[in-house]
């Protein structure tokens, strides 16, 4: 293990909200940030020390970059590995070049969950449309059809909910690499942030209730509106998964929980900080995001200790344009993420309201 003191200097891999609220975090321990993202004017070199405009294969841009930081992370996972790996040969990278293999395919990722004994949607893997219409004959109708890459916010899937609908769906995602889920009929979608350090320790958030609207986070509740055993068999799922993995920093675990059905199913894992833990920038003791830094600089974890409620409200395109409002709510946290275009389905900023515990 490595510890890196203040002074050093963090190297992330893009530019977005997520980059920003990390490099945030790291400036309150004492770290300085080099942003590498091949888009100007980014959220995250608004807060940086440093920036570097260039493609993520361009390696001589990727070699100096290495050479001026200390250690490496991302803030997205659809980075080409390639990327990871260049950089692997000069310094240290964390989530390392083998999660991201993993996390980045659908097929892997369902594949590796369930080597290690986590349940998932049954799945499988289909080059052909005939083969995708023998296989729902076996998992049965409704099902999804997703691409087994570059998915997020409802992109690459399509619900197939009888024979008729096959060749549309099919269509759609133009593309030979597809994996076929079946439907689960869940009720609510909860998420834990695990967070592993380079020791080996371990802790996880409290597991956050999530509800969507177009396919895009709308509202994070923490905690999560469950019973204290769910609690529990999230929280040591995601602890088995962040072990299995030899992770090191922020890992996000998004589970589906069915009234017909006792059992977790793991939906995805996201290598990374999560939308569904902003609300532990004000409500915990060390955000989700200094976690991630506490983690890949080899320093002790934080407390994630929470005994009250907080409400995450995502800040969509024109949502953005009640900052004004939301800043004369006494009890609301408002971010801006510095965004100058606002667009529709575009995450501009969030809010967070907390109720503590009477004292």
């Amino acid at each position: 293990m490595k510890t890196l003191n203040p002074g050093s200097t963090i190297g992330i891999l893009g530019g977005g909200q997520l980059g920003r609220m990390m490099s945030i975090a790291a400036a309150q321990l004492g770290y300085k940030c080099h942003i590498y993202c091949p888009d100007q004017d980014n959220p995250a070199e608004q807060v940086s020390e440093k920036a570097t405009h260039a493609s993520y294969e361009d390696f001589d841009a990727l070699e100096k970059f290495a050479q001026e930081v200390d250690v490496v992370t991302y803030e997205f996972e659809n980075i080409p590995v390639i990327t990871v790996e260049a950089l692997e040969l000069k310094t240290a990278v964390f989530p390392s070049s083998r999660v991201l293999k993993i996390s980045q395919d659908r097929l892997s990722e369902k594949n590796f969950l369930n080597e290690i004994g986590i349940a998932t949607a049954p799945y499988a893997d289909v080059s052909n449309l005939n083969k995708a219409k023998k296989v729902l004959e076996k998992i049965s109708y409704p099902a999804v059809l997703k691409t087994r890459r570059f998915g997020y916010d409802g992109k690459g899937q399509a619900i197939v909910k009888s024979r008729k609908d096959v060749e549309r769906a099919w269509k759609k995602l133009a593309s030979d690499n597809i994996i076929i889920e079946g439907f689960i009929d869940f009720d609510m979608e909860i998420s834990v942030l695990a967070v592993r350090g380079q020791d080996g320790e371990i802790k996880c958030f409290e597991p956050v209730e999530n509800q969507h609207k177009n396919h895009i986070l709308d509202l994070s509740i923490a905690p999560a509106r469950i019973s204290g055993d769910l609690r529990a068999a999230a929280i040591k799922e995601a602890s088995k998964i962040i072990e299995n993995i030899d992770y090191v920093g922020v890992l996000t675990v998004e589970f589906f929980i069915s009234k017909s059905e006792p059992k977790l199913r793991v939906n995805e894992i996201a290598p990374r900080v999560h939308n569904s833990g902003h609300w532990t920038i004000e409500a915990c003791p060390a955000s989700q995001f200094e976690q991630h830094i506490r983690a890949i600089c080899g320093l002790p974890l934080g407390d994630v200790k929470f005994t009250g409620q907080a409400r995450m409200t995502n800040l969509i395109g024109n949502d953005i344009l009640k900052l004004t409002d939301l800043l004369k709510e006494v009890d609301a946290s408002v971010h801006h993420y510095g965004k100058s275009e606002i667009k529709a389905g575009r995450k501009m900023g969030h809010v967070t309201r907390l109720k503590l515990p009477d004292c």
